[in-house]
């Protein structure tokens, strides 16, 4: 049988499995959005986030807009029993991120088809958008990952 995990569920799981997103100082938590619980990501930008030195790393806004659209379209699937993976994504870097700034990211659904999921999204600071992203994700049964160990 396979498990269907609400978001918080989800949440609760990828806390246990995301060591990347953990290491590069995500932080994930649900916020209540015109009375609709959604899932943002956040990140204080650190020294270790640097390229020059005011400027946060392309890499580090790269990894970030990855994790922001595929743990909303991962929230989707797994309301279905399904986990994800990331097909491809494209990435428009609008403005730098400096050292200090606190940023914020979230996404939504744009398509869901049987197999593909498509999701946008957007990374913010206090100055305003920083970058905004695109990707298509696979979606396949939670089953076919070895999660035992995390109870799923």
């Amino acid at each position: 049988m396979t498990k269907k995990m609400n978001q918080t569920e989800l949440i609760d799981l990828f806390d246990k499995i995301s060591h990347f997103d953990k290491h590069m100082g995500l932080e994930l938590y649900e916020v209540d959005s015109n009375e609709n619980k959604k899932i943002e990501y956040s990140l204080k930008v650190e020294t270790k986030h640097l390229s020059s030195p005011q400027s946060c790393h392309g890499g580090v806004i790269a990894a970030m807009m990855d994790a922001v659209l595929g743990i909303e379209t991962l929230a989707c699937a797994a309301k279905e029993g399904n986990l994800c993976s990331t097909v491809e994504f494209k990435l428009n870097f609008i403005q730098p991120a400096k050292l200090g700034d606190i940023l914020k990211g979230q996404a939504q659904i744009d398509f869901k088809g049987k197999s593909l999921v498509v999701t946008s999204g957007t990374i913010t600071s206090q100055g305003g958008l920083v970058a905004k992203g695109t990707g298509t994700f696979n979606l396949y049964p939670i089953h076919k990952k070895k999660l035992s160990d995390f109870d799923v």
